[in-house]
């Protein structure tokens, strides 16, 4: 790479993914209740639970095409790719009147959001030297969650003090519109950023001679090879991890659990953006810590941690303890998150994997990793209505733990080594 001034900035570029990511994937909780009743669906939970899984359904689609097409095309081109689809989407859902095309517009979001969150961080760690590649990569989840703040920010300040009537007809559209400003910047600014040299090195070695015939298939089918199994089971473990460790339900579902903590609308308004400023000021010490205490103790620190914590926040609920102790433990499970599982996935998830399998076993983690977050999504409300909050949360406990042990024997420490020495100590001859 050219200038330390020059890598920042194709990082960053390259990170505003993650930021269009973040906002797309918080910003319909905000909408929720406007649209709803502008598509006359308060009353439907089966075209409630469409229009919220709608974009989840299309990072799927985005993740499993996004490996086969940058090992093809190049990182860039999907890059491009995925801002276009962050930017028709955030138009569009505001202007369609009719609930089918405002779905349509959704999914069209969603796949930006699989392909963005695969080929973002790999990028990042392709460009970035190996003694802050850990630290370029984590700046990825620092902008996914300054999109989610950004989010929670806009749906407050659009979703209160206005009348019923201007929300269900106009307020909804404003919050989905305002994705549109850092698309449109990602779109342009997507154009001034050079291919991966890991890219451009193995189409230069033919190793990639299937850009135009059989490359795609050809890593398909590596990435299968006996050689790569145990890191590949490494991949798929700590991706799906990350969204079954339970997290995100705080941020999906937090209506439930701050309500089943004794607060009313306005307090759990309030609670939201206290986790929404944590998430963010944590996910900077991770910044600071990715490099210095390194990737496999943050992971340790992470599920254990998290662990712990779940199971306090579990015992409070069954011993119907309310309040501010409640806010200070999701809080605390936040902010646990936003500096070891949050970013150090994907910091892990971008470096574990040989260079010319990477692209395809990224695309199949990161669609491990959405298909985790579709069953956690799915599965809390059924969890939470048959075992109560408190049974709910000893089993992100239990999970936690049983993930403690399996990262203690599996996870290796990757800081420091430059991804070529990754691939002779990872991969079994």
């Amino acid at each position: 790479m050219k200038s330390k001034a020059f890598l920042i900035f194709i990082c960053a570029v390259s990170a505003m993914g993650g930021l269009l990511f973040g906002y797309d994937w918080v910003v319909i909780g905000g909408a929720k209740p406007f649209y709803e009743d502008f598509f006359g669906i308060a009353n439907s939970p089966v075209m409630q639970g469409v229009a919220m899984t709608t974009a989840l359904i299309g990072c799927l689609v985005g993740a499993m095409v996004a490996g086969a097409a940058a090992d093809r095309y190049g990182r860039k081109p999907l890059l491009t790719i995925s801002a276009v689809l962050f930017t028709v989407s955030a138009v569009a859902t505001g202007v369609f009147n009719d609930f089918t095309l405002f779905n349509i517009a959704r999914f069209v979001g969603g796949v930006g959001i699989g392909v963005a969150s695969a080929l973002s961080p790999m990028y990042i760690a392709e460009v970035s030297p190996s003694e802050i590649r850990g630290r370029m990569v984590s700046v990825n989840q620092m902008t996914i969650v300054l999109g989610i703040l950004s989010a929670q920010i806009v749906n407050m300040l659009i979703g209160q003090g206005v009348t019923a009537e201007w929300g269900r007809e106009q307020g909804w559209r404003w919050m989905f519109w305002a994705e549109a400003v850092p698309a449109v910047l990602f779109l342009v600014m997507s154009f001034f950023i050079p291919e991966s040299p890991v890219f451009q090195k193995l189409k230069s070695e033919g190793k990639q001679s299937g850009l135009a015939e059989e490359s795609s298939q050809t890593s398909s089918v590596s990435i299968l090879h006996p050689s790569f199994r145990k890191v590949l089971v490494l991949g798929l473990v700590i991706a799906v991890f990350q969204q079954w460790c339970g997290t995100n339900v705080i941020f999906n579902y937090a209506q439930e659990i701050f309500s089943a903590a004794g607060y009313d609308v306005d307090g759990m308004f309030m609670d939201i953006v206290i986790t929404g400023i944590a998430n963010v000021l944590f996910t900077f010490v991770a910044l600071y810590t990715v490099e210095k205490w390194g990737r496999r103790t943050l992971m340790l620190i992470g599920a254990g941690g998290l662990g712990i914590i779940y199971l306090i926040l579990g015992t409070c609920y069954y011993m119907q303890i309310t309040g501010v102790m409640m806010v200070v433990l999701v809080v605390a499970a936040i902010s646990c998150y936003a500096m070891t599982l949050g970013p150090i996935t994907w910091v892990l998830l971008s470096e574990i994997f040989p260079n010319k399998v990477r692209g395809v076993a990224m695309a199949i983690c990161t669609f491990a990793l959405w298909t985790g977050c579709c069953t956690l999504t799915f599965s809390f409300p059924i969890m939470n209505a048959s075992l109560g909050s408190y049974g709910s949360f000893w089993i992100y406990s239990a999970i936690c733990l049983v993930a403690f042990g399996f990262l203690y024997i599996n996870c290796p420490e990757t800081k420091g080594k430059s991804l070529e020495q990754l691939e002779k100590e990872l991969t079994r001859k």
